[in-house]
């Protein structure tokens, strides 16, 4: 019986866990799409459709220059959360900052949210700059 319980216990513990995201470097990201990040990425393949590329600047920042295809939903926005509503919860998502720490953020909460394959862009925009 106290081993059935335990056993319980264990299952819903390890179904109830947040996901953990991953980190990449730019150079990993560019090898994994196929596609030189200096270019426009192609919406219309099939990798490009299947993940959301996420920039968590300030839109400041963003207008500055971005990665192409990248969305901008600002980190420090009160409604950071609220733009992943309706999303599916194993889209891929790629998130970026500056240079790693607030993505390193955003990415932890889009786990606390459900999201399952969330990956983080280490070096951010300065990695991307250099890669270009």
């Amino acid at each position: 019986m106290n081993k059935n319980i335990v056993l319980l216990f264990v299952l819903f513990v390890c179904q109830t866990a947040p996901a953990q995201h991953k980190s990449i470097s730019m150079n990993t990201f560019e090898t994994q799409l196929q596609t030189p990040l200096g270019s426009k990425l192609e919406r219309s393949t099939k990798k490009t459709q299947k993940m959301l590329l996420v920039d968590v600047r300030t839109s400041e920042e963003f207008l500055q220059g971005h990665i192409p295809g990248a969305k901008n939903i600002d980190w420090f926005s009160k409604d950071f959360s609220a733009a992943f509503k309706g999303m599916k919860k194993r889209q891929k998502i790629y998130v970026y900052c500056r240079s790693g720490k607030r993505s390193a953020k955003a990415a932890a909460r889009l786990d606390s949210l459900g999201f399952k394959r969330v990956v983080n862009l280490l070096g951010g925009y300065k990695a991307y700059q250099e890669l270009k």
